[in-house]
Order: structure tokens, then C-alpha cells, then sequence
């Protein structure tokens, strides 16, 4: 049998490879079987590579687990769309068309590795003079396609394992959906670009909200891994270098969490019952089992929980438990639904998609039926009609990052076009130069790109390849028993809050310098709810003496810390606020309406 990508040779022959390359080979050996029947190949003037999580991680030693629809199907559908869009447009990229080779990363950094060698294997240098064929002929080498960039991948941590190869054969990279600080380091990922913001930009945003409610004491959260620890670092940096916002604990919840992980997580929170505030950078899952937890030990309503664009606006991390997660403030890169895409991802079916080797199995979820007898669905399920239709025989809600791939495809297509333009003036199709593109000569180009993206805001990247920090800020509210997130501001380079308070009772820490917990006595009640929105009680009312207290015990702190190393202050804060300063205010419940 031949397989596409991987070196055959047309008759029983051995031969000899370079020590250099064996490791990559013998990896690309274990796992092609499963790549040809896990992969989507368009031929193509130019490849450009795809890493999408179209599986969740396997158990118990299996590398892929169930089909995630959302994070999987409606990226990996964006790009075609993209790819379509930017084939059938005579401006960009004229008589040029535009291939794909989309690989599934499994939500796993390990099997990603071993599934984007798949890029690398047309620019390894095979050696035939040791192939000796049984007749005497030479072999016949079928040639893998040649990767000129990669589209993804979605975690940060899948990123930078596949990033530290592409870097080898200088194949640029282009993320929809990695986030984490680290991959901004230009001096180890120098072919890594995204469309959309590193977490410093989030954390930035996170330490303004924090700041602008009045919080001081809070703790945080992380899974572990690239993408929660350098979130919470970035955080706890950020705070540290402006003052007045102490971490009471910084806890880890682990890869592979054992049986009661998170009851323990929940009772080490509690250990500082001052500390309500929560900062979470954790992925979907163990957000939802933090919040089970919560639940089980009947703290709704004591925590407070500010969570990344990992929980953002999602639903599955809240389903069945919207009143333990009420009130929890997250925040989601600036982002807009492509009306196109929706038109383009409802009119699919099985017999016009068959390009999407996945699709089978995404119509089998998404209906809740089975395809046949070979259906991976038990034998108790309807079978498929083949005449459902998304949106109209299913709910159907566009996934969150469709954008940022599309506008990650539109890059390197935009960085493409300005290189034949340069190396191939008035040339129709690829000329001789871009017959072979140099992946540095290319990232030049993804660099410089400026052009409006599907959303119609800038896409552009600064000199470590990151996009600006554009950000919503959502509130999880509950009316009527019924829950929704609800915009109540944004964030580019500073925080801005469009908001009408109404408070629910929640006790925090908090401490006001004097001039400013004076001035408030005797401002307009509308400074208070616009500002200070803490301070928006009817029922409780601080007293002159607490005020006083609380702006004195500042002062005293900050004429100490002036003979100390930045930092040293924040704890004997933390220590005084944990033991000494309990003061009960209530924490605003955000809605939409006036501008601040």
C-alpha cells in the first residue's frame, strides 16, 4: 500500500539513514498509519499545514479521545473556508491556488509532535546512493508535500512543542489560539506568530479589573502547564510591580488531577477566608470541576471568580451550576461572528464534505444517530438520514475562535501575496524563485502584514509576532433564574467599564488611601457607583472611624515600604488585611447601561 508523505520505495530494498534524521524518521514510522486515515490533504500551488484539536485527549494510554466539535470541526471548517474565500478571490494571491494538509493534535503536545513531523519531511535530505534494489534499479522516491506554513496550533503548550521543530526547518507558524507569555520570547520562538494576544496583554486587563473594583486580597488559580502558569505569573508580576494587590495563595491544580483534587483545592482556598476573590487561569475542564467542587461544599456565593479567556464567555464550564458561578467576571480576546462562515458551516452535509475526513463522525455527535453499521455509535441509536441539517435539526452556535483562524489564514495568504508581488512582478503563478519558499523570507512578510481582518479590526504583529491586546469583559449574571454573560466593558492598553450597579452582598478586604475615602464622603453618590462601585451600600455603611483607620493603616504601609525592596510591603499588607482588616462591603453586580 503507498502512503502519501512518507518516503516509499517501489521495490524490497534496505537501506541506510543518517543518524542525524533516524529519531524524526522512526516517529513519522510509528504514528503514519494512523496520519493517512487521520488527515485532510488539498492539493495545492502552495501547502500550508493545519493543527487543530479535532479529538480531546485519549485515557489510559489511547492518544485520542472523544470528538470535540466546537474547538475541532468549527476551526478546522475555518480554515477551508478560508482557504475557499482566498481561492476564489482574483485580488489575492491571482492564479495561485492554495492547498492544505489539516492534522489532528489530539489535545496532546506529545502526539502533536509526532504528527506535524509530517511538515518537516519533504525538506530532510534523503540519501539514495545506499538503496540497493533487488534488481539493480534505482528506488523510486515518492515525494511528501512541501509545508511553506502552518496554520496553529490551539494550546499553547501543543504550540510550543511543534514550534521548537518548525524553527529547525525555518517553516513559519501562525496561531489562532495560543496564548501563553512564553511564546513571545523571539529569541527561542523566532518562527511563532498569532493573531491573537499573549496572556501578559490578560493579565494587564485582569490586575485593572481587580484594581478598579477595590480589591487588594485576592488569590489565584492555575492549571498546570504552559498556559496556566505563565498566566498567573504574569499576573502576580503585573501586581507586584504596581502595589496594592496581594496574593494570599497560588495553587496548581496538576496535569493528571487525582480522586478528590479539587475538594482539596476548594478547602486550601477557604484556608484564607478573606481571599475571595479567585483569579483562574485553568482550562474548560478543570474550571467546570472546580466549580462542581465549590458546589459540593455549599459555597455558593463565597467566592468571587475572574477568569481568563479559557472559561470566557463559554458554557460548558457553568451548565448545571450557573448559581455558584454567578457573578464571575472573564474576559475573551475582542472577537465577532462571521456571518459568512455561519452561511458557508450550515449548508454542509455528507455528500458535499467529503473532503473532511472528520465530518462522519462530527454528523454521528452532532444528531445524536449512527452512520450505518460501521458507525462508531452503539447499536441502540437511529440511524443518520444523511438529510439532517446543522441549525435546523440542532442547536448551532458559532465557536469562538473561527475568527482568529480565518484571520490567521488570510495572514500567511496576505504575507504570500506581497512575496510574489516582490520576487515575481507581472509573473502569472508561482515563478522560479517562489518555486522553493524560504520559510525566514517568508516570516519577513507575515511580519509586515497590515490588512482587516474577518472581524474588520487590524491584523498586525508586533516585532515578537503578537497581536495587540483586544479584550471583552464579561459578567456571568443571573435574571429571573435564568444565566447569561453580559458585556460590561473592554480593555485595549486600559480598562474601560460600560455598567449600571447592582450589588449582591459579598465580604472582601479592602483598604483606601485617606484622600480618597474622604473625598468620597461628600462626592456625588453617581462618582461612587461609576468609580467605586464597592462602596454602592444602602444597608451597610462604613463609619468615619473605619474610614479613617483603613487610610491610616495604608499610609503607614506605604512610608515603610519606601525603605524596602518592591515587594516586601505586599506581604506585611497581605498579613495585616488577612488578620486585622475584615471590613464587609458589597461586591457589584455589573450590567449594561450607563458609560462610565
Amino acid at each position: 500500500m503507498v502512503y502519501e508523505g512518507k518516503r516509499l520505495v517501489s521495490c524490497h530494498c534496505f537501506f541506510l539513514l543518517t543518524a542525524k534524521f533516524y529519531w524524526i524518521l522512526s516517529m513519522m514510522q510509528r504514528t503514519h498509519g494512523q496520519e493517512y486515515a487521520h488527515s485532510i490533504r488539498l492539493d495545492g500551488d502552495i501547502i500550508l499545514g493545519g493543527l487543530f484539536p479535532v479529538h480531546a485527549k485519549g485515557d489510559r494510554g489511547v492518544p485520542c479521545g472523544e470528538l470535540k466539535k466546537e474547538k475541532g470541526i468549527h476551526r478546522l471548517e475555518a480554515m477551508l473556508y478560508a482557504i475557499d474565500q482566498i481561492n476564489k478571490d482574483p485580488d489575492l494571491l491571482a492564479n495561485i491556488t492554495l492547498g492544505v494538509r489539516i492534522l489532528d493534535t489530539c489535545s496532546r503536545d506529545t502526539y502533536a509532535l509526532e504528527q506535524s513531523l509530517t511538515f518537516v519531511q519533504a525538506l530532510i535530505e534523503k540519501d539514495g546512493s545506499d538503496v540497493k534494489c533487488a534488481n539493480g534499479d534505482p528506488p523510486i522516491f515518492t515525494k511528501p508535500d512541501k509545508i511553506s506554513g502552518v496554520i496553529g496550533a490551539a494550546a499553547s503548550s501543543v504550540s510550543i512543542m511543534v514550534a521548537n521543530i518548525l524553527r529547525l526547518f525555518k517553516i513559519p507558524q501562525v496561531s489562532y489560539a495560543s496564548t501563553a507569555p512564553e511564546l513571545s520570547d523571539n529569541t527561542r520562538y523566532d518562527f511563532f506568530s498569532r493573531v491573537v494576544p499573549p496572556d501578559s496583554y490578560q493579565a494587564q486587563a485582569m490586575v485593572d479589573i481587580v484594581t478598579a473594583l477595590g480589591w487588594n486580597y485576592v488569590s489565584t488559580l492555575a492549571s498546570e502547564g504552559n498556559y496556566g502558569e505563565s498566566g498567573v505569573e504574569a499576573f502576580t508580576q503585573i501586581s507586584r510591580e504596581i502595589g496594592g494587590v496581594c496574593i494570599a495563595q497560588s495553587l496548581k491544580i496538576p496535569r493528571e488531577p487525582r480522586l478528590g483534587e479539587f475538594d482539596k483545592i476548594i478547602k486550601r482556598l477557604l484556608e484564607t477566608p478573606n481571599a475571595r476573590a479567585v483569579i483562574m487561569f485553568a482550562n474548560e475542564d478543570d474550571i467546570r470541576r472546580i466549580l462542581e467542587a465549590a458546589k459540593k461544599t455549599n459555597q455558593t456565593g463565597h467566592f468571587l471568580w475572574i477568569g481568563s479567556d479559557s472559561w470566557g464567555s463559554k458554557i460548558s464550564p457553568v451548565y448545571q451550576q450557573e448559581e455558584i458561578a454567578e457573578g464571575a467576571v472573564t474576559i475573551l480576546p475582542k472577537r465577532a461572528s462571521i456571518d459568512g462562515f455561519d452561511r458557508y458551516f450550515r449548508s454542509r452535509t455528507l455528500a458535499n464534505n467529503r473532503r473532511n475526513v472528520w465530518f462522519a463522525e462530527f454528523w454521528e455527535e452532532n444528531f445524536g444517530c449512527k452512520l450505518g453499521s460501521h458507525g462508531k455509535r452503539n447499536s441502540n441509536i437511529k440511524k443518520c438520514t444523511g438529510l439532517e441539517r446543522i441549525a435546523r435539526d440542532s442547536a448551532y452556535e458559532q465557536e469562538g475562535k473561527v475568527q482568529f483562524v480565518i484571520d490567521a489564514v488570510y495572514s500567511m495568504a496576505y504575507a504570500l501575496h506581497s512575496m510574489h508581488k516582490e520576487l515575481c512582478p507581472g509573473y502569472i503563478g508561482l515563478c522560479p524563485r517562489m518555486s522553493t519558499i524560504d520559510g525566514k523570507e517568508l516570516l519577513s512578510y507575515i511580519r509586515a502584514v497590515n490588512f482587516n481582518g474577518s472581524a474588520g479590526t487590524p491584523v498586525i504583529f508586533n516585532e515578537n509576532g503578537d497581536a495587540p491586546g483586544r479584550y471583552d469583559i464579561f459578567q456571568y449574571q443571573m435574571t429571573n433564574k435564568s444565566a447569561e454573560y453580559k458585556v460590561i466593558g473592554h480593555w485595549t492598553n486600559q480598562l474601560h467599564l460600560t455598567m449600571y450597579i447592582q450589588t449582591t452582598t459579598l465580604t472582601v478586604s479592602m483598604s483606601l488611601s485617606a484622600s480618597v475615602s474622604l473625598g468620597m464622603l461628600y462626592m456625588p453618590k453617581v462618582y461612587i457607583i461609576i468609580f467605586h462601585p464597592e462602596q454602592n451600600v444602602q444597608k451597610r455603611k462604613r463609619s468615619f472611624k473605619a474610614v479613617v483607620t483603613a487610610a491610616t493603616m495604608q499610609s503607614k504601609l506605604i512610608q515603610k515600604g519606601n525603605d524596602r525592596p518592591n515587594g516586601e510591603v505586599k506581604t506585611e499588607l497581605c498579613e495585616s488585611l488577612d488578620t486585622n482588616s475584615k471590613s464587609s462591603v458589597d461586591f457589584p453586580m455589573v450590567k449594561s447601561g450607563n458609560t462610565s
